[in-house]
């Protein structure tokens, strides 16, 4: 008998067609992730160059004026320029491929640094406190002319800055971090400038204490939450916006030939990297192609999971975990 015909060997085409552009789709999908974050890490150094500019304007400004407030926000961009910095190396880390030590490859290191800036906040704002009320205790006269020249000029950069990192991805925690800090400075800007105009046209020294209080406050709140969302990540949460029982009921009525959907876990790794894994019972052994498929497609497209690992069952699932039992 010819082991040889064309019936016997379509199905191994098949497969060999569809590995192919299930490959070709992965590598599209990896050049616009590639592409996105060599688009963030750009926009990062730029930043950072425009905060150590200010910085050192700030500094001689604060020098030559005799302001405190200018030198405690240069040193507060100081503070912000270490954390951009951090953050143009976790996004430049975040690109790394997959290797066989990292099989998600590093960009969990992005989550990491914008869970590290954000634990930062808490330490700048409790010395912007620190510092209000030391003022508010033994005011000092401020050259509020040459204080309120540089504040603009700060005020400026500070506004062009978060307009670049401004545009970022809702799961982007690493860019969200970068532009808590650079609003801590431009709030801080904004509180500096009001207080140059108080003590220069009305003489109320504790306005730059004050003032700085409220920022702190607007500080603390934003850092919270960006803690708490980092965190989550960390944790293997599900990713925001999606739920697993929304996820689960989706997927049921997506084809006649699909008996249950169970064992579903949904993750990311890092900005725009959502995850998940799964199992699906069909009704029929010869439907796990098509649903494997039409599953894959609907996570994607509906959900913006890109990575996902779907179990076939037609039988009933063979672990022993609560959540997927024989049936």
């Amino acid at each position: 008998m010819n082991d040889w015909s064309p019936h016997r060997h379509a199905p191994r085409a098949a497969h060999e067609r569809a590995r192919v552009h299930d490959e070709h789709v992965h590598d599209e999908h990896s050049f616009r992730v590639r592409a996105h974050g060599d688009g963030r890490a750009q926009r990062l150094g730029i930043g950072l160059a425009l905060t150590l500019l200010m910085l050192v304007v700030e500094a001689v400004g604060g020098w030559w004026s005799g302001s405190l407030a200018l030198l405690a926000d240069a040193g507060h961009m100081l503070v912000d320029a270490m954390a951009l910095g951090l953050a143009v190396a976790s996004a430049r880390i975040a690109l790394h491929p997959p290797s066989a030590r990292y099989s998600f490859g590093l960009a969990r290191g992005e989550i990491l640094a914008g869970f590290f800036n954000a634990l930062t906040q808490f330490v700048l704002v409790g010395f912007i406190v620190w510092e209000a009320v030391r003022r508010l205790q033994q005011p000092r006269a401020i050259a509020s002319g040459e204080m309120l020249a540089v504040a603009l000029v700060g005020l400026l950069v500070n506004v062009v800055v978060l307009r670049m990192l401004h545009r970022h991805d809702a799961d982007d925690v690493n860019m969200a971090a970068a532009s808590l800090h650079v609003l801590g400075d431009l709030l801080g800007s904004v509180a500096t400038v009001l207080a140059a105009l108080a003590v220069g046209w009305l003489g109320w020294l504790w306005a730059d204490p004050v003032l700085s209080l409220l920022v702190s406050l607007l500080l603390l709140r934003s850092a919270w939450v960006l803690v708490r969302r980092s965190a989550h990540i960390l944790l293997e949460g599900v990713p925001d916006g999606v739920s697993v029982e929304a996820v689960v009921a989706a997927l049921r009525v997506l084809d006649a030939g699909i008996v249950d959907v169970h064992h579903l876990h949904l993750w990311q790794v890092g900005a725009g990297q959502r995850m998940a894994t799964l199992h699906v019972r069909v009704a029929a052994s010869d439907q796990g192609e098509r649903i494997l498929r039409l599953v894959q497609t609907t996570l994607a497209e509906r959900f913006g999971v890109r990575h996902a690992t779907v179990q076939i069952e037609s039988t009933g699932c063979v672990e022993t975990s609560p959540d997927c039992v024989a049936r």
